[in-house]
């Protein structure tokens, strides 16, 4: 199986599409996400949409904007309010969870296989085949 992150961008006007990309397949849809953390004394959230493996190919995509809104805890608002209702409005919740941030790594890859790895530990996503 392969298990890729896809990024949007960091949660401007692409974070409308991430709601559409849950919406269009909500029949494929298998978590909503917020992951947070500290970036230069800034506490910022990442919101990612995780759909099921595709039949045949077995890839699962996981479309990310990252690190781009404020960390709702701390800040409320309205892109992560959207996001909440979005996850409601398709029968789902939004699971929240503190990550390190992405500028701890060298390459914006490590980050995504260590984000997939928090994944697989939480049973968010399935194990590797």
């Amino acid at each position: 199986m392969i298990q890729r992150f896809i990024e949007l961008g960091e949660g401007y006007s692409d974070l409308y599409e991430l709601f559409e990309i849950a919406k269009a397949n909500k029949h494929r849809l298998s978590q909503m996400l917020a992951f947070h953390t500290m970036i230069n004394g800034k506490a910022v959230t990442s919101l990612t949409v995780v759909l099921t493996p595709t039949n045949p190919g077995d890839f699962q995509p996981l479309y990310i904007c990252r690190e781009g809104i404020p960390n709702p805890n701390v800040i409320p608002n309205k892109r992560f309010d959207l996001f909440k209702a979005t996850a409601s409005e398709l029968n789902g919740k939004v699971i929240e969870m503190d990550v390190k941030p992405s500028t701890t790594f060298n390459e914006k890859e490590l980050y995504y296989q260590y984000l997939i790895g928090i994944l697989r530990l939480n049973h968010l996503i399935p194990p590797m085949k």
